[in-house]
């Protein structure tokens, strides 16, 4: 405050700048960034690339998803069709061969 009263402007050591040396600061600085663009470039179309392959992938993932769906509920209205019907014996029969087989596999494998 004290300076600013007394009339001193603070006066900076002037710089000597010549053309060509801004010249070639900005002739550099063009070259980083023309390197940088190319960088960012090369990484999007990666990118780009990266994308397209997994949204194909994941299409494949839907259609099938789509296509076993539409199989396991066919299969369930199979299912409830013949556990609807009169002939509650078939279950009767699955469940004890499904049984049966499991038992089978196990003294299998316990005496391997």
């Amino acid at each position: 405050m004290r300076r600013a009263r007394d009339a001193y402007q603070y006066q900076p050591i002037p710089r000597v700048a010549t053309e060509d040396a801004l010249e070639h600061e900005n002739e550099r600085m063009a070259e980083e960034l023309s390197g940088k663009i190319t960088t960012l470039k090369h990484m999007s179309i990666e990118i780009g690339n990266e994308v397209r392959y997994q949204d194909k992938i994941l299409r494949g993932m839907d259609d099938d998803v789509d296509r076993s769906s539409g199989f396991l509920g066919k299969t369930m209205g199979r299912v409830l069709k013949l556990g609807k019907g009169n002939h509650n014996y078939y279950i009767f029969y699955l469940f004890l061969f499904s049984i049966f087989v499991f038992f089978l596999l196990y003294i299998i494998l316990k005496f391997r």
